[in-house]
Protein backbone atom coordinates (compact mmCIF):
# COMPACT_ATOMS: atom_id res chain seq x y z
CA UNK A 1 0.00 0.00 0.00
CA UNK A 2 1.25 3.46 -1.01
CA UNK A 3 2.06 5.85 1.67
CA UNK A 4 0.81 8.92 -0.37
CA UNK A 5 -2.17 9.27 -2.42
CA UNK A 6 -2.17 11.42 -5.56
CA UNK A 7 -2.72 15.24 -4.63
CA UNK A 8 -1.15 14.68 -1.11
CA UNK A 9 1.97 17.10 -0.65
CA UNK A 10 5.30 15.89 -1.64
CA UNK A 11 7.56 15.35 1.24
CA UNK A 12 10.91 17.66 1.41
CA UNK A 13 13.76 16.41 1.45
CA UNK A 14 18.08 17.59 1.70
CA UNK A 15 20.84 15.51 -0.42
CA UNK A 16 24.08 16.06 -1.64
CA UNK A 17 24.91 16.06 -5.27
CA UNK A 18 26.78 15.00 -7.90
CA UNK A 19 27.56 18.72 -8.66
CA UNK A 20 29.02 18.95 -5.52
CA UNK A 21 25.96 20.78 -4.07
CA UNK A 22 23.79 20.21 -1.67
CA UNK A 23 20.13 20.12 -3.05
CA UNK A 24 17.00 20.66 -1.32
CA UNK A 25 13.76 19.79 -2.57
CA UNK A 26 11.73 22.35 -0.87
CA UNK A 27 14.41 25.17 -2.11
CA UNK A 28 14.49 23.85 -6.10
CA UNK A 29 10.36 23.31 -6.01
CA UNK A 30 9.86 27.01 -5.29
CA UNK A 31 12.54 28.12 -7.56
CA UNK A 32 11.79 26.10 -10.45
CA UNK A 33 7.59 26.96 -10.84
CA UNK A 34 6.65 23.87 -13.03
CA UNK A 35 6.51 20.12 -12.30
CA UNK A 36 9.21 18.48 -10.96
CA UNK A 37 9.84 14.15 -11.72
CA UNK A 38 11.78 12.61 -9.26
CA UNK A 39 13.12 9.27 -10.39
CA UNK A 40 14.43 7.25 -7.80
CA UNK A 41 17.13 4.13 -8.89
CA UNK A 42 19.07 1.37 -7.98
CA UNK A 43 22.76 2.59 -8.61
CA UNK A 44 25.51 3.32 -10.86
CA UNK A 45 25.73 -0.30 -11.05
CA UNK A 46 22.24 -1.51 -12.26
CA UNK A 47 22.47 -1.64 -15.85
CA UNK A 48 18.98 -1.07 -16.11
CA UNK A 49 18.64 2.58 -14.74
CA UNK A 50 21.48 3.16 -16.81
CA UNK A 51 19.49 2.74 -19.83
CA UNK A 52 16.62 4.76 -17.76
CA UNK A 53 19.00 7.50 -17.35
CA UNK A 54 20.43 7.87 -20.41
CA UNK A 55 16.70 7.83 -22.09
CA UNK A 56 15.69 10.76 -19.50
CA UNK A 57 18.59 12.79 -21.10
CA UNK A 58 17.80 11.78 -24.38
CA UNK A 59 14.38 13.12 -23.67
CA UNK A 60 15.34 16.02 -21.85
CA UNK A 61 14.44 18.54 -24.19
CA UNK A 62 10.95 17.11 -23.85
CA UNK A 63 10.91 17.17 -20.57
CA UNK A 64 11.99 20.86 -20.32
CA UNK A 65 9.52 22.12 -22.98
CA UNK A 66 6.93 20.78 -20.34
CA UNK A 67 8.41 22.88 -17.89
CA UNK A 68 9.30 19.47 -15.78
CA UNK A 69 12.70 19.61 -13.95
CA UNK A 70 13.84 15.55 -13.45
CA UNK A 71 15.69 14.67 -10.37
CA UNK A 72 17.26 11.15 -9.91
CA UNK A 73 18.05 9.66 -6.68
CA UNK A 74 20.01 6.27 -5.79
CA UNK A 75 21.47 4.76 -2.16
CA UNK A 76 24.64 4.41 -3.93
CA UNK A 77 27.81 6.75 -2.92
CA UNK A 78 28.06 10.00 -4.38
CA UNK A 79 31.19 9.22 -6.04
CA UNK A 80 29.93 6.13 -8.12
CA UNK A 81 27.26 8.75 -9.12
CA UNK A 82 29.21 10.99 -10.35
CA UNK A 83 31.42 8.50 -11.74
CA UNK A 84 27.96 7.80 -13.76
CA UNK A 85 26.42 10.99 -14.48
CA UNK A 86 29.92 12.31 -16.05
CA UNK A 87 30.02 9.24 -17.97
CA UNK A 88 26.49 9.19 -19.24
CA UNK A 89 26.86 13.04 -19.87
CA UNK A 90 23.04 13.83 -17.55
CA UNK A 91 22.67 17.32 -17.45
CA UNK A 92 20.00 16.77 -14.87
CA UNK A 93 20.42 16.57 -11.06
CA UNK A 94 21.75 13.17 -9.41
CA UNK A 95 21.53 12.87 -5.70
CA UNK A 96 23.36 10.37 -3.25
CA UNK A 97 20.67 8.92 -0.38
CA UNK A 98 23.38 6.88 1.02
CA UNK A 99 21.39 7.32 4.39
CA UNK A 100 17.95 6.73 2.80
CA UNK A 101 16.52 9.62 3.76
CA UNK A 102 14.78 10.79 0.88
CA UNK A 103 14.18 6.58 0.21
CA UNK A 104 12.10 6.36 3.30
CA UNK A 105 10.52 9.88 3.72
CA UNK A 106 9.02 8.63 -0.01
CA UNK A 107 8.48 4.96 1.19
CA UNK A 108 10.41 3.37 -1.52
CA UNK A 109 11.47 -0.05 -1.31
CA UNK A 110 14.32 -0.88 -0.13
CA UNK A 111 16.49 -4.25 -0.45
CA UNK A 112 18.21 -5.14 2.11
CA UNK A 113 20.18 -7.74 3.01
CA UNK A 114 17.53 -9.63 4.83
CA UNK A 115 15.46 -9.40 1.46
CA UNK A 116 14.28 -13.04 0.75
CA UNK A 117 16.34 -12.93 -2.71
CA UNK A 118 20.24 -11.73 -3.24
CA UNK A 119 20.42 -9.16 -5.89
CA UNK A 120 23.14 -7.13 -5.74
CA UNK A 121 23.47 -6.51 -2.14
CA UNK A 122 21.49 -3.68 -0.23
CA UNK A 123 19.93 -0.99 -2.41
CA UNK A 124 17.29 1.31 -3.15
CA UNK A 125 14.76 0.04 -5.79
CA UNK A 126 13.12 1.97 -8.58
CA UNK A 127 10.22 4.77 -8.09
CA UNK A 128 8.82 7.72 -10.20
CA UNK A 129 6.82 10.61 -8.65
CA UNK A 130 5.25 13.54 -10.97
CA UNK A 131 4.97 16.08 -9.06
CA UNK A 132 3.01 20.04 -9.52
CA UNK A 133 4.13 23.14 -9.47
CA UNK A 134 2.27 23.24 -6.20
CA UNK A 135 4.12 20.55 -4.31
CA UNK A 136 1.59 17.85 -5.01
CA UNK A 137 2.32 14.32 -6.01
CA UNK A 138 0.14 13.53 -9.75
CA UNK A 139 1.84 10.40 -10.25
CA UNK A 140 3.33 7.69 -8.36
CA UNK A 141 5.17 4.24 -9.30
CA UNK A 142 6.67 2.16 -6.98
CA UNK A 143 8.67 -0.82 -7.76
CA UNK A 144 10.37 -4.18 -5.60
CA UNK A 145 12.77 -5.10 -8.47
CA UNK A 146 14.44 -3.34 -11.37
CA UNK A 147 11.71 -4.38 -13.72
CA UNK A 148 8.18 -2.81 -14.36
CA UNK A 149 8.76 1.14 -14.09
CA UNK A 150 7.48 3.03 -16.37
CA UNK A 151 9.81 3.89 -19.70
CA UNK A 152 10.34 7.57 -20.56
CA UNK A 153 8.24 6.83 -23.67
CA UNK A 154 5.44 5.55 -21.47
CA UNK A 155 6.09 8.47 -18.99
CA UNK A 156 5.59 10.68 -21.84
CA UNK A 157 2.06 9.31 -22.29
CA UNK A 158 1.40 9.62 -18.76
CA UNK A 159 2.79 13.45 -18.74
CA UNK A 160 0.31 14.10 -21.42
CA UNK A 161 -2.65 12.31 -20.09
CA UNK A 162 -1.88 14.18 -16.60
CA UNK A 163 -1.71 17.54 -18.26
CA UNK A 164 -4.47 17.24 -20.82
CA UNK A 165 -6.87 16.25 -17.94
CA UNK A 166 -5.69 18.09 -14.85
CA UNK A 167 -8.71 19.61 -13.26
Amino acid sequence: MSKFSIGDFAPSFTLPAVSGNEYSFEAIRTEHEGMHLLVFFRGAWCSVCQQELKDLQESKSYFDEKNIRITAIATDSLENLKNMANEFHLEFDVLSDSEHKALETYDVYYHSENSPYEDHGAHGEPAQFLIDEHGKILYQQKQTNPFGRASVSELRKIIKYITTNRK
